[in-house]
């Protein structure tokens, strides 16, 4: 018997590996070894897909999702997340301003988006969720308001070139459009819902329809198993192959995932996909928990810049896969206000799985994170508690946004003297501190995005910075993790 790593592969062999005995005989693999083989490959190639569609399943879950609950099935309609129940479906949902969100098909034409003047962030996203052109404060239109002409991959530039409108293309049929409203001003927002018009080319812009006040659970987390096949193989019949997802599409076709066939595997075909989810699901949450893309960004913490690669996902020399997967494993949506925030524009995600002694966070303990005053925001800044299992807002019984997002804007948070704050997150609250303080409940793992709306200088040149969670419960420190291998 020989180990893998030292097998000769050639002649009569036994070779031992993680996925069973594999056994040539004179340098051929024998026919129950084939089997093996091909298992191993088919589930390799699967756990690799998996990595690879998340941000295009996370869309197509979204969509398919908000249309059986929302009703949101007609071009124009605009679902608005608002309450705790409507943002708690949405993975890593922002809590503390509401979204307008809508997904769109360029199938039948351009669209013609009239955005509104006001403070409003968002933008229009492809179905792999890349930014097509960023919408409000951080868009062309610079907070003014402005007309868009979103083209589909086939479509024509020429027409409107002389429109006044900004003309941007989507690689995509599908496109998602979206801004989330940065003010709590009831006039402000009933204006800026007002300004907002979608129409076809060749149409006069109509008013939208907005769907509100739906109150209900949901979940626009991926499936798992064989229905996130499902989901893909569906989202893949109405897209574009792109030329950089070739290899990916080669990988699927021995599994049953092929442009123009109907998805239905076999017995042997299901038990692979089934078995690839679940391991390309541990691959991607060992890359969100433990990232070996990435640096810490402030010196001696577990705070990362969650969002910290290109919004194109590639550069000069590769698809950037272990970085794009982490980020929509864990969250949906990019924009350049995202990713590449300016001075007083934009918005920075921070994330924090592990706290000050190195060990991972637990629901069963608690923690203390003190917040230095003059957090670098020039309109504010959040904490928002996310489970681990779905990535959406914690389910901790509460019914109240702040029961899982505390934020500047809160008037209910207490403050130090010197401006100050100390928030808490545990099975318990803190005496006198139940104001700042997020329950976790039973083993659900919980992280936090810290956001800061409009950073300003001492964020960027790193003269203010987060210190890690601090434990409250006895237990021997960690050791400081570092991943085995860079990227």
């Amino acid at each position: 018997m020989t180990e893998l790593h030292a097998a000769r592969l050639s002649g009569d062999e036994k070779i031992e590996t993680a996925f069973g005995t594999i056994e040539l005989e004179h340098t051929f693999p024998t026919d129950d070894s084939a089997e093996l083989l091909f298992d191993q490959l088919d589930t390799q190639r699967a756990a690799q897909a998996y990595l690879w569609s998340l941000p295009l399943v996370g869309f197509f879950t979204w969509r398919e999702r908000a249309r059986e609950v929302f009703g949101s099935t007609e071009f124009g309609d605009f679902v608005v997340y608002d309450s705790l129940r409507e943002k708690r479906g949405i993975v890593t949902a922002n809590l503390t301003t509401p979204y307008v969100i809508n997904f769109t098909s360029l199938a039948d034409g351009p669209v013609l988006i009239d955005h509104p003047a006001g403070p409003t962030a968002g933008g229009v996203l492809d179905f792999w969720q890349r930014p097509v052109v960023d919408l409000g404060q951080t868009g062309p239109d610079a907070g003014k308001g402005g007309g868009y002409v979103v083209l589909g991959p086939e479509h024509d530039a020429q027409p409107y070139e002389d429109s006044g409108r900004h003309v941007v293309r989507s690689a995509t049929v599908n496109v998602f459009i979206a801004f989330r409203l940065l003010t709590k001003d009831p006039e402000l927002a009933t204006a800026a819902k007002e300004g907002l018009k979608l129409s076809r080319a060749g149409s006069d812009p109509a008013p939208v329809r907005f769907i509100e006040g739906v109150d209900r659970e949901w979940s626009a987390t991926p499936a798992r198993g064989l229905a996130y096949w499902s989901d893909l193989a569906a989202a893949l019949q109405e897209e574009p192959v792109r030329e950089i997802d070739k290899a990916f599409m080669a990988m699927l076709a021995p599994l049953g995932i092929a442009k123009g066939q109907r998805f239905e595997p076999d017995d042997r075909q299901r038990r692979i996909l089934e078995e690839g989810a679940a391991l390309g699901e541990l691959l991607v949450r060992n890359l969100q928990v433990n990232p070996r893309c990435r640096k810490p960004y402030w010196e001696h913490t577990s705070w990362y810049k969650s969002f910290d690669f290109e919004i194109e996902q590639q550069n000069d020399t590769m698809l950037q896969l272990d970085q794009r997967a982490t980020w929509f494993y864990e969250a949906v949506s990019s924009t350049k206000g995202m990713v590449h925030p300016t001075l007083a524009a934009g918005q920075v995600f921070m994330t924090a799985k592990r706290d000050s002694d190195g060990r991972l966070l637990r629901a069963d303990r608690s923690y203390h994170l003190h917040i230095p005053a003059d957090v670098p925001a020039a309109q504010f800044w959040s904490l928002t508690l996310y489970s681990e299992d779905t990535r959406r807002p914690y389910d901790n019984g509460g019914t109240e946004i702040r029961s899982v997002s505390l934020d500047s804007v809160d008037e209910q948070l207490e403050y130090n003297d010197d401006g100050s704050i100390d928030l808490y997150v545990g099975p318990s609250a803190p005496a006198a501190a139940e104001s700042n303080w997020m329950k976790t409940v039973g083993q659900d793992g919980w992280f936090v995005y810290f956001r800061l709306y409009a950073p300003t200088a001492p964020f960027f040149d790193r003269s203010w910075s987060l210190p890690d969670f601090r434990s409250h419960s006895a237990g021997s420190a960690g050791a400081e993790f570092s991943a085995s291998a860079g990227c």
